[in-house]
């Protein structure tokens, strides 16, 4: 009769010695990119998810995007592309202060057209005057948006053109 504690003992050892060469494919394996965010003074984050190739938005600038709104806990509040069929219906804004929330303003400046950026924009930059775009057209998601004003709000913005 064999001892318990060495059939377990050596049963230990035995499928580390099976896995050495496991163990070296893992050891040379690259560590994936860090996407990496940045704050701006305003309290802003942003993350470069896909860099653009196309003309740069700068200030003044008519850009036409695409995004998704999310709340802070990650709940949809609106988006402008379908998730069930993919059709987009992007909208038109014009990167100043009168007529879009500053906290987007700064997410969409410098990004290039093509590029994706996911932001968090904090309710001091975010919707301080109802009338500041993006603004849902439908009911239910506006309410939703204006409803939840004095939290953060996540923005996934994909630019698609300067015009």
């Amino acid at each position: 009769m064999i001892p318990r504690r060495l059939v377990l003992h050596s049963l230990g050892f035995v499928p580390i010695l099976f896995n050495i060469p496991l163990i070296a494919e893992a050891l040379e394996m690259k560590e994936p990119d860090v996407i990496r965010s940045q704050k701006l003074d305003s309290g802003v984050r942003i993350q470069d998810i896909v860099d653009g190739e196309g003309p740069e938005a700068r200030e003044g600038d008519l850009v036409e995007v695409n995004y998704v709104c999310r709340r802070s806990n990650g709940y949809f509040v609106h988006s402008t592309v379908d998730q069930f069929s993919g059709e987009s219906s992007p909208v038109i804004l014009p990167l100043n202060e009168k007529e879009i929330i500053k906290g987007l303003k700064e997410v969409i400046i410098g990004m290039k057209a093509g590029g994706k950026r996911r932001a968090l924009i904090p309710p001091s930059v975010g919707y301080v005057n109802e009338n500041l775009g993006p603004i849902p057209d439908e009911f239910g998601p506006r309410r939703s948006l204006l409803s939840h004003v004095k939290e953060p709000l996540i923005f996934e913005v994909q630019l698609l053109k300067v015009l």
